[in-house]
């Protein structure tokens, strides 16, 4: 037979390496490449999710913060913003003694029988309870027309009488009388025969200014600040209360530190020391010819 055996093979016959081994290396080489793979695989997933997890965690805070904020805006909206109470919406009772704890702050060293000298009656406190709605200027003229009629019917005639008005308004601000006095001219009160509407403070006007307006003016309603209003009440004849039935106190007006009008010392004194203690006007109160009315 022809055919070569191992036997046949030359005994010094060496195999050749490459080709020996080269099955061999085959497997191992694929085994490596798909672990290579793999592994750049698994990188590129472990990078990939790294990259999305701070994207995924800002988006889930967006959408927490737009729930959140979507809810507050439905609070907001279902709950009814309500205005505090005034001190001038309490029964009159009430309102007597919050005027008579006015008074004694504003003459701190009276006795208690001098305080009962310049005490204000609850009789002459107008009791405005039946008003519910808001304090404010916005509502002066129909609070006058519903809780004040008679005040109303006065305001809607013609004076006789020259610096004699039927209202003193007490407002603490200049700015306040200004726009007070915009109010009080409204033809709701006044109508077509009404008397004018003094305005009344020391801001750009002397006090000579206002006796001389008052002696010539028939005025339905004065409007000023209590500085003001006492002197001209207290250091001249220019206004007379011979024709006076309401004093308004503006307690709904309130500064930058939310005082009204009897919390802040200097309005205070001046309001019960020239305005309603003026000797004419205080007289008056106590005989129940002049109404005090706390807005």
């Amino acid at each position: 037979m022809n055919g070569q055996r191992g036997d046949d093979l030359d005994d010094d016959f060496v195999p050749d390496e490459l080709v020996a081994t080269s099955g061999e290396e085959d497997n191992g080489l694929g085994d490596d490449i798909g672990g290579l793979l793999s592994a750049d695989e698994d990188a590129e997933e472990a990078e990939l999710r790294i990259k999305e997890k701070p994207t995924t965690e800002k988006k889930r805070k967006r959408r927490e913060k737009e729930k959140e904020r979507k809810i507050k805006r439905k609070l907001a909206e279902t709950v009814e913003v309500t205005e505090p109470l005034s001190v001038a919406a309490q029964p009159a009772h009430k309102l007597a003694d919050y005027v008579s704890s006015m008074q004694v702050k504003a003459f701190p060293a009276m006795s208690g029988i001098e305080l009962s000298d310049v005490l204000i009656p609850e009789s002459s406190i107008a009791d405005t309870t039946i008003w519910t709605g808001s304090r404010s200027l916005d509502n002066l003229v129909k609070f006058i027309i519903e809780v004040l009629p008679t005040l109303h019917t006065r305001l809607s005639q013609r004076s006789k009488v020259a610096g004699a008005p039927t209202l003193l308004f007490i407002a603490g601000a200049a700015l306040r009388v200004a726009d007070a006095t915009r109010v009080l001219k409204d033809k709701r009160l006044r109508r077509e025969k009404g008397a004018d509407v003094a305005k009344l403070f020391a801001r750009h006007f002397k006090l000579e200014e206002h006796v001389s307006y008052l002696k010539r003016s028939k005025i339905g309603s004065a409007v000023g600040t209590p500085g003001r209003i006492g002197k001209l009440l207290c250091e001249t004849d220019a206004l007379s209360v011979s024709q006076l039935t309401h004093i308004i106190l503006d307690l709904s007006y309130r500064d930058s530190k939310k005082r009204n009008l009897l919390d802040i010392p200097e309005t205070r004194d001046e309001v019960f020391r020239t305005v309603l203690g003026a000797p004419k006007v205080l007289k008056g109160i106590q005989e129940g010819k002049i109404q005090l009315v706390l807005f």
